[in-house]
């Protein structure tokens, strides 16, 4: 079984380039806007022409970078330090076709910084900071060569002075607003990289495990049939020579424990979902759940409750039927003797959810917090290898899913298996 893992790596520019693209047109409708509001109040003669080329082209390298983000790129630092410097440019131009450095919408240039210091390295970011810093000094020396005339001073003035107030608003939400998005979203991605990093070791653990029991097996699988077979030719000679009982409890307990131990080399032996030549495939709902209780000891102590309609599931069925069957084992052996045991299955939004809940003693705090390691179980001697659960958690995790327990000491547990739902039944097989 091949779990397709996605390309995190190459993430965090694209989610740094979408949020400025999304503040590229905020700006652009806050430019339109002031432009249409101050030539409609006739404070000023503003050159139109260039200012409609100016927003335009900020419009065509929007455009151009959201159809380049549709193609998943690689965006590097530089790239996006290079958009940023582009965004200066321009609003530098705007800047000095409608005010100058007396417009007070000049405090822009701190947001770019601020988002500078936030989406770059320290190279670039001083380099944002230096080319603000720049472009506001050219302003003043530009302004000999202003494009517009100024209609009523008086008027002017008090409109700059509610502009600045403005203009300071505009610039305190949009940085708190980008910075805490992108924050948010490389967090939601730090995450992400946390739960491959933990699924990687866990298929780790579990090849490291098939490469034991191969060896374990292939080392005990002659002295095991010799033990065996040994044992098997002194059963029938002590029972004709009428041994004692408590010779031939002794060796039949021999021989029980060796099948014991073939069995466990055999659990070692499966991985995590895979059986030779099984593909990915999907699964509806009710057929995983009779696929899990086909053959399981006690079938009819299981109360069935499917509420989730024709629902499919994506993975591999056998591997599927077994981390079911071994939850639903689990709740068996932990109930009391002729007590029931709920299996809830349901479809929710985006995932189907299977519950187990058994009539058990429950899990202390501690026990809980180690339940699903592997090689760890409460269970007596002999009765299991602490391997079931951690297989199965591993398999529901590979499929970008999960598997959680809840349990209150003397309250019983509850085992929730979670997986992606598939919206068609369509079996698709991948190699």
């Amino acid at each position: 079984m091949t779990v397709r893992t996605p390309d995190l790596a190459a993430e965090p520019g694209r989610i740094k380039l979408e949020w400025l693209v999304k503040l590229h047109w905020i700006a652009i409708l806050g430019e339109s806007a002031a432009i249409a509001a101050v030539q409609g109040a006739g404070l000023m003669n503003l050159p139109l022409a260039p200012l409609g080329a100016l927003v335009g082209l900020a419009i065509v390298v929007n455009l151009a970078l959201q159809a380049w983000l549709r193609r998943d790129p690689v965006v590097s630092d530089g790239f996006l330090a290079g958009v940023m410097l582009l965004d200066t440019a321009i609003l530098t131009g705007l800047l000095h076709l409608s005010g100058g450095h007396f417009n007070p919408f000049s405090t822009l240039y701190i947001v770019n910084v601020a988002l500078a210091a936030v989406l770059l390295p320290p190279r670039w970011s001083w380099t944002q900071a230096v080319a603000s810093i720049v472009s506001f000094g050219a302003l003043f020396p530009m302004q000999q060569w202003a494009p517009f005339g100024v209609q009523d001073h008086e008027a002017m003035m008090a409109v700059h002075l509610y502009g600045m107030l403005v203009a300071v608003a505009v610039a305190a939400f949009v940085i708190v607003l980008i910075v805490q998005r992108v924050s948010r979203a490389l967090a939601r991605r730090d995450e992400e990289l946390a739960r491959e990093r933990r699924l990687a070791e866990q298929r780790a653990k579990l090849s490291s495990l098939v490469t034991l029991a191969a060896g374990a097996a292939h080392e005990l699988a002659t002295p095991l049939a010799a033990i065996a077979i040994a044992s098997k030719e002194l059963d029938r000679e002590f029972v004709q020579g009428g041994a004692s009982e408590g010779a031939l409890d002794d060796l039949r307990l021999i021989r029980t424990q060796v099948v014991r131990c073939k069995e466990i080399l055999q659990h070692m032996s499966a991985r995590a979902g895979e059986n030779a030549g099984e593909h990915i495939v999907e699964v509806e709902l009710g057929r995983w759940v009779d696929g899990a209780l086909d053959g399981l000891p006690d079938r009819e102590r299981v109360r069935v409750d499917l509420a989730g309609g024709t629902t499919f599931v994506r993975g591999p069925a056998r591997g599927l039927e077994r981390a079911l069957r071994v939850v639903l084992m689990n709740a068996l052996q932990a109930s009391p003797p002729g007590s029931e045991v709920a299996l809830r299955a349901r479809h929710a939004g985006n995932a189907v959810a299977v519950e187990v809940e058994d009539r058990g003693a429950g899990m202390a705090p501690d026990v809980l917090a180690r339940a699903g390691e592997p090689f760890f179980t409460t269970k007596a001697p002999g009765q299991g290898s602490g391997l079931g659960l951690f297989i199965a958690r591993s398999l529901a995790e590979q499929l970008g899913g999960s598997l959680e327990l809840q349990s209150r000491h003397g309250l019983g547990t509850t085992a929730r298996i979670t997986l992606p739902a598939v919206p068609s039944g369509r079996e698709e097989a991948t190699g």
